[in-house]
């Protein structure tokens, strides 16, 4: 396998809450994906799910608080906690889940049309 670089695999798509598998570290998927505006509220019943902002801001509504990240920020949503990421000006994410993990988790509230219901798309599709 050969080095992949993120700045390189954004270029590849424009499609946003709609995550590019970048590689796999042994059952877990690394994924990235543009984001803007916001996604909906779901949890995870059986992961956590680890984000990382690369670029822009993300807030992470949870039940009790809204979480900011900004650059280089890393937060982890526990396994069956509700939440909605959102970004007002757009970021840039990296998220790391077991493979097959649904980006609009196990319970959800209606998918709205701009949201890619997924378990992630390959690189370069």
């Amino acid at each position: 396998m050969d080095p992949i670089n993120l700045a390189d695999a954004f270029t590849g798509f424009d499609a946003l809450w709609s995550p590019r598998v970048v590689t796999a570290v042994n059952d877990y998927d690394v994924r990235v994906a543009k984001v803007r505006g916001e996604h909906l509220w779901h949890a995870h019943d059986d992961t956590d799910e680890f984000f990382l902002v690369l670029e822009g801001e993300l807030d992470i509504a949870l039940e009790d608080r809204t979480v900011h990240l900004k650059p280089n920020d890393v937060f982890v949503v526990p396994k069956g906690a509700r939440h909605k990421p959102s970004s007002p000006d757009g970021a840039r994410i990296l998220m790391i889940e077991p493979s097959g993990t649904s980006t609009v988790g196990d319970r959800h509230e209606e998918v709205p049309d701009h949201v890619d219901a997924t378990t992630g798309h390959p690189l370069g599709a």
